[in-house]
């Protein structure tokens, strides 16, 4: 069950930090984000910590 809920959280974080990144970058326009460096890498450190979350889920091995 802890497996399940750590690749979710990893790919939430992947998702999430790809739109901070687009809005950061000023791709997706209408926030207060908008073109924020700032906000570009805090995607970016989002996109890599899930990227993390769910390599390390997927190569865990369930052991009974």
């Amino acid at each position: 069950m802890k497996r399940w809920i750590t690749l979710a959280i990893g790919a939430v974080l992947v998702l999430v930090g790809a739109v901070w990144v687009l809005q950061g970058a000023g791709v997706i326009t209408g926030s207060f984000m908008t073109g924020q460096k700032l906000w570009f890498l805090i995607g970016l450190v989002a996109i890599l910590i899930g990227i993390v979350a769910v390599a390390a889920t997927a190569r865990r091995t369930t052991k009974k």
